[in-house]
């Protein structure tokens, strides 16, 4: 049994990377103030005929429990802050060369897929739709552009450690690379309204041959 969902793009590690490195930062600095507050309490504890001794928490034997681990957490936060700055740069704001694009448009409530034709150009007559599955071919990097026609929607593929807001008005430009073959879960990761539930769509990531057999048998909707 996995612990997380599998990772089926090219920086969906590095994404748990940063996650795990967080977690664990974060974990060990709280096993450690809880140990130490349960410590204090069973060490300082009342009892019979030792006198409770007062403390401002300005004496400087003291105040070093508290100024040595907070510079050892933002130390730690340091390293955070590198890991997450070098994710963000390399999913939002890099865009390698692509090798194909893909229009993703999220609507009440359902998501629509728009593929360039033979001619490799969105917008013109050859190109291709589908609803609710998405077709893509693994080991290819995809440019996609998404819109919403409505509401605010979330396209969200989580093998792909992959979550962009939809925003009406507005194209958002961004990447993924598939690594591993299969059908996978699209959500909606944002509340969109009383069908939010049902918006639910599949990726289904193919070998060469199964998507150049699935372009082949795809009409452009100008033949429809």
């Amino acid at each position: 049994m996995q612990l997380l969902i599998p990772q089926a793009s090219s920086y969906a590690a590095s994404v748990d990377g940063l996650i795990l490195l967080v977690t664990v930062l974060a974990g060990f600095w709280f096993l450690m103030a809880e140990g130490m507050f349960f410590w204090l309490i069973w060490r300082f504890r009342a009892k019979p005929g030792v006198k409770t001794q007062y403390v401002t928490g300005e004496e400087k034997h003291l105040k070093r429990w508290i100024n040595i681990p907070h510079a050892l957490v933002l130390v730690c936060d340091v390293f955070i802050v590198i890991g997450a700055i070098k994710v963000w740069y390399n999913i939002k704001l890099r865009l390698p060369e692509a090798d194909a694009s893909v229009r993703i448009i999220g609507q009440q409530w359902a998501w629509v897929f728009q593929y360039p034709g033979r001619d490799g150009k969105l917008d013109t007559a050859d190109d291709l739709f589908t609803t609710d599955d998405l077709y893509v071919q693994k080991d290819k990097t995809y440019r996609f552009e998404l819109q919403s026609r409505d509401v605010l929607h979330d396209f969200s593929v989580p093998v792909f450690r992959l979550k962009q807001d939809a925003i009406p008005g507005r194209t958002i430009t961004g990447w993924f690379r598939p690594t591993r073959a299969g059908t996978f879960d699209i959500q909606c990761a944002e509340i969109c309204g009383i069908g939010h539930g049902v918006m639910a769509g599949r990726i289904h990531v193919q070998e060469a041959s199964q998507y150049a057999a699935w372009v082949a048998d795809a009409r452009p909707a100008s033949d429809q």
